[in-house]
């Protein structure tokens, strides 16, 4: 079913699938239909199965993977790539969107897309404290996202998806919390658009 495997996780920054990866917390279930360029994605390595979310960009590629041409349709579509090297200005209210746990204390994927609201915070709300849980955080290719007040965020399994804001796909799912309270970081897509779509177009059919 798989006729290219683009993957921007080839980029190490752009996706970060394993490490304290990501879920919805104290989102609502979407109404049908409303996210029409999501995807579920199911990723075996060997015994070992992944779950995460990917976001269709184009009817051949879906950030996360590229997969066999998709069928536009009313129940399928694209999000647009942002402008590269555009910053989202800090207290932007964004959505996140994915099949992940619903809370730290349960450990599965839920059955249904859920979605939350959450805020682009200033780089210092993730400081790079030796030790600390942000200490890999790199403001240039990385946005911190999520008011700590609010309790909305990503956790396990939403690994992926997109931080859509003003309609426009500006960050993807990567990791934050080992117990989900936010801010959680997002791979900064705008810093990676030259070469998106320079691969887009050499893998173009």
């Amino acid at each position: 079913m798989v006729d290219y495997i683009l993957l921007l996780q080839t980029l190490p920054l752009l996706l970060t699938l394993s490490r304290r990866a990501s879920e919805i917390i104290d989102g609502w279930e979407a109404q049908p239909h409303s996210r029409p360029y999501m995807a579920y994605l199911e990723i075996q390595h060997g015994v070992n199965r992944s779950l995460c979310g990917g976001f269709l960009v184009s009817e051949n590629f879906v950030l996360t993977a590229l997969e066999r041409k998709a069928r536009l349709n009313g129940y399928v579509g694209l999000i647009p790539l942002p402008v590269a090297h555009h910053r989202m200005c800090p207290g932007t209210v964004c959505s996140i969107t994915g099949w992940g746990w619903t809370s730290a204390h349960n450990n599965r994927s839920s059955d249904t897309l859920r979605e939350a609201d959450v805020e682009v915070m200033q780089d210092a709300a993730c400081p790079r404290d030796p030790g600390g849980i942000y200490r890999d955080y790199n403001p240039s290719t990385m946005m911190c996202v999520g008011d700590p007040e609010k309790g909305k965020s990503s956790f396990k399994g939403d690994s992926g998806g997109p931080l859509v804001c003003q309609q426009t796909a500006q960050g993807i799912v990567s990791w934050g919390s080992e117990v989900g309270t936010p801010p959680a970081v997002y791979t900064r897509v705008s810093t990676f658009i030259p070469w998106i779509r320079k691969t887009m177009r050499m893998l173009q059919p």
